[in-house]
């Protein structure tokens, strides 16, 4: 099969970006653009911040390459610390979070596999603009990405971790 996609440089301030609470999302490379394939989003994160509650993909592989800083992440029972140039595997089906493990800002690649999900992100963004999302409207989203969400974990990862998260003392 021959691709008619011309070759692409994205640079360090290229992409659409949002912020949610306590991670960023910068737009790399949309699942449009590898014929659903894969899409690829940085995601900035402040130190200590807690990305999401425990969550769980049902249709999606996540990779998570840390670029700077280091990334903690809770997956299943077990729980890692990766580094520059370490690469976290998050496979569906798998209950997982991740979190900014240091005291300086991390910068994390993530590639989503197959592409879609990144359309989450984007939909979060005007809803969790002012706070916390509704929750009926929030239960909804993630019900149309197939995303299996337990915002009650928040409370007990913060002290788990020495994170924190918006809304919790």
């Amino acid at each position: 099969m021959l691709t008619t996609t011309k070759p692409t440089i994205i640079a360090p301030t290229d992409g659409e970006s949002v912020t949610l609470q306590t991670v960023g999302v910068r737009f790399m490379i949309p699942g449009a653009d590898t014929d659903s394939r894969l899409s690829l989003v940085e995601h900035p994160m402040p130190p200590r911040g807690l990305a999401a509650p425990l969550h769980r993909h049902n249709r999606e592989d996540e990779y998570s390459f840390v670029l700077e800083g280091r990334m903690g992440a809770l997956l299943g029972d077990d729980v890692v610390e990766a580094g520059p140039g370490d690469l976290v595997y998050k496979p569906r089906g798998q209950w997982h979070t991740f979190w900014n493990a240091g005291d300086e800002p991390a910068r994390i690649l993530e590639i989503i596999s197959p592409a879609g999900f990144e359309q989450f992100f984007a939909e979060l963004a005007p809803l969790a603009a002012g706070g916390a999302p509704d929750p009926v409207v929030f239960g909804e989203l993630c019900a149309r990405y197939a995303l299996d969400m337990q915002p009650e974990t928040v409370p007990d990862l913060c002290t788990r971790f020495g994170v924190w998260f918006p809304g919790v003392e």
